[in-house]
């Protein structure tokens, strides 16, 4: 199956190091990045940030290697990676996916 993963960091920099580690370990096919702002409670705070979210294609069976990779990677205590199934797609670009990742 194919799924998105979206994952959030702190900064663009950290963004690009975490598509990078993942893209060379073969993991997802491609990945977008985004500035995004973010609203949520830490710690008993609410806080408000500019993060940047990582939208990243791949395959389902490399979920745990991508979750794995990004803890290792990631500045956070608690990153956010989540994955959604890709439900319809250009079958040409899905199969491309499947090409370029290694599971």
């Amino acid at each position: 199956m194919h799924i998105i993963c979206y994952i959030t960091t702190k900064d663009k920099d950290e963004a690009k190091k975490i598509c990078k580690a993942l893209l060379q370990e073969k993991l997802i096919a491609c990945a977008n990045i985004f500035p995004i702002e973010s609203l949520y409670e830490w710690e008993n705070a609410l806080c408000e940030e500019t993060e940047y979210a990582i939208v990243a294609k791949t395959i389902q069976e490399n979920f745990t290697k991508i979750e794995n990779t990004v803890k290792h990677l990631h500045s956070y205590e608690i990153p956010c990676i989540v994955a959604y199934p890709l439900c319809n797609g250009n079958q040409d670009f899905l199969s491309w996916i499947t090409t370029t990742v290694k599971n």
